[in-house]
Parts: structure tokens; sequence; C-alpha cells
């Protein structure tokens, strides 16, 4: 399998995501739910704070690649949901939380503010698709 991330000339070179992410070759494509902050009990974690929604997030995200046989270095799109943008790009962008992806290639993204989620303490919702090896 061969993936190619591409910023084409002409487009704004976002430090935050690839434009482009290309795949060639035998694959297997995984489509991960929404994740939001809950905990194994649906309890949600981080009530009002973003980071720590953020965190429990990209943790349970974390446990869902593991058990697709799939990392962060396979993901090659995010969609992300927020009830506050300003809320949310402080939380992805704080300077404790652990690194995701090689900062040099991100996978395409999509940022979305809207008015509600699921359940009213939810702020924050990422969905994941990930391609690995057909064989894994």
């Amino acid at each position: 399998m061969r993936r190619e991330h591409q910023n084409p000339a002409g487009l704004f070179h976002h430090p935050a995501f690839t434009r482009i992410v290309s795949v060639d070759g035998p694959r297997k494509t995984i489509y991960f739910a929404g994740q939001t902050s809950c905990d194994e009990q649906n309890a949600v974690v981080g009530k009002g704070d973003y980071v720590t929604q953020y965190r429990q997030i990209m943790e349970n995200l974390t446990v869902a690649l593991a058990a697709a046989g799939a990392t962060w270095d396979d993901v090659v799109f995010k969609r992300q949901y927020t009830l506050d943008i300003a809320g949310y790009r402080a939380a992805a962008s704080h300077p404790d939380n652990p690194r995701y992806w090689d900062p040099e290639r991100p996978p395409p993204s999509t940022l979305l503010g809207v008015a509600s989620l699921a359940d009213p303490d939810y702020l924050i919702e990422i969905e994941i698709v990930a391609e690995v090896d057909g064989d894994r």
C-alpha cells in the first residue's frame, strides 16, 4: 500500500492538516464512529472542560485504533464537531497534549461548529477513517 500526502501549490499549506491524502494498493478501510469523552461506563469525562474532553476522546480513539489493528499513522481523515471552535482549538493545541501523528503529515480534516451534540455535556466529538494494508 502506498500513501501520498499532498499540499498543492496554490493552496495554503495549513500546519494542522494535509489537503489531500491518496492511498493506492490493496487496503482495508476502517471507519470509526464519532467518539465522545465517555469512559467505559458511558459516563462523561471532563464536563465543561474542553482540554479534558479532547484528551479523553483521543485516548478512546487510540484504544479503538489498536482494536482495529491500526495506529495514528494509519489515519487518513478526521472530522471534528464542537460547540465552540475557539475552545476546541485551544484544547487541541494545548502544549501538554501528546502527539498523535507526524506534524509534517497530519490527516486531512474538517472542523465543524455545531449547536448541540448527542448529550448536553458533550463539547466535542471526533470521527476518523484509517487505511491499513489489506492483510492486517
